[in-house]
């Protein structure tokens, strides 16, 4: 990691926290095939699907922030669908899919696409309390963040979940789930502690049981981003993501080369 980039991820404020919006393979041909068949794509879900952190947002889209680099983009360019609705929105929760995002889905929908859940769990709250109030406090916020997650975001994904495959009882659902943040023992010198590091990544292992069982409950393919970030995350020489950067929002998000490198190959790998 370049020392300047080092020194960056020092330089947290309250300011760059609030900033946060909160986070196995089959044929390649199989998207070819739905293409093929005429079917629609449906995008949905939080920041890491929209593509909050890759940049070239389009204008329409205001605070969804959504990417034209965004790994539905990429995927909707590489296979072209009928149709490509693209609904994620930045700062998404479950309840927000389900009253805000699912207007496009239909009989006619062959595939969709979701990651959720990580708001719902208070990611951006963690991460706020971890960057600002040390290790004790950040592994408390993080043991609340995973007894959320254990208790609560189960019942959560099952209603969105259900909503999606009644509004388009056809579609192949592919669910993705979040990257570990942080490699341990990286090039990270200064900053948040290594306890603090590893915790943060067991949360990303938390959500990523919870979410592969419901996703498998309803029938839903699961795509694990971890082993695709792997020597990518923060710390690491090679970095898909963002950390404190500007502008702030982008903060704690994949960059374009994470959608690209991370997020679409499993995507493509599923479809």
């Amino acid at each position: 990691m370049h020392p300047a980039r080092r020194l960056a991820a020092t330089v947290v404020t309250a300011s760059a926290v609030l900033g946060l919006t909160a986070l196995l393979p089959a044929s390649a041909s199989a998207g070819e095939d739905l293409a093929a068949a005429g079917g629609g794509y449906v995008a949905l879900g939080d920041s890491y699907s929209s593509g909050v952190g890759a940049g070239d947002y389009d204008d329409a889209a205001g605070d969804c922030l959504r990417s034209r680099a965004a790994y539905p983009e990429l995927w909707a360019a590489a296979n072209s669908p009928a149709t490509f609705d693209f609904t994620a929105c930045s700062g998404a929760v479950t309840t927000d899919v389900i009253n805000e995002q699912l207007g496009p889905l239909d009989a006619d929908t062959s595939l969709v696409s979701i990651s959720i859940g990580g708001n719902d769990a208070g990611f951006a709250d963690a991460m706020q309390t971890c960057v600002l109030q040390g290790t004790d406090a950040c592994l408390a916020a993080i043991d609340e963040a995973k007894a959320y997650i254990s208790g609560t975001l189960p019942g959560r994904l099952d209603a969105v979940y259900g909503a999606i495959a009644a509004a388009a009882p056809n579609a192949e659902v592919v669910v993705l789930g979040y990257p570990h943040m942080y490699e341990l023992d990286g090039g990270c010198l200064l900053g948040i502690s290594e306890e603090s590091r590893a915790a943060i990544n067991s949360a990303s292992d938390a959500l990523s049981a919870v979410i592969s069982e419901r996703a498998a409950g309803h029938g839903f393919a699961y795509g694990d981003v971890r082993p695709a970030f792997t020597g990518h995350e923060i710390c690491s020489d090679d970095e898909w993501l963002h950390s404190v950067t500007l502008p702030i929002e982008e903060s704690y998000h994949p960059t374009a080369e994470g959608q690209s490198g991370g997020y679409y190959p499993v995507l493509e790998g599923l479809a």
